[in-house]
């Protein structure tokens, strides 16, 4: 199981970026592509190794006007982390 730090930050490998011509953001890296939903893009924005994980959380729920948004959160950063996405 990968452990994601506090301070979730993009690893070096990835870029992210917006992709006018499909309306999303992209994670680029050597061997291809990863398309973005929304909510990913906006949790990975923050992933700058200065926001912790209860920053982003707060961040988000304020953006969106919501709460409980942790568990969602917190499952995508495990997922993000164990594909390398972020450290």
């Amino acid at each position: 199981m990968h452990t994601v730090s506090d301070q979730p930050a993009l690893s070096r490998l990835f870029r992210m970026q917006w992709e006018p011509a499909q309306g999303i953001y992209v994670l680029l890296y050597p061997e291809g592509m990863v398309k973005l939903s929304q909510s990913a893009a906006e949790i990975l924005k923050r992933c700058d190794g200065g926001h912790s994980v209860d920053a982003i959380v707060d961040e988000l729920e304020q953006a969106y006007g919501c709460g409980g948004l942790r568990d969602d959160v917190e499952d995508f950063l495990r997922v993000a982390g164990e594909r390398g996405w972020i450290l």
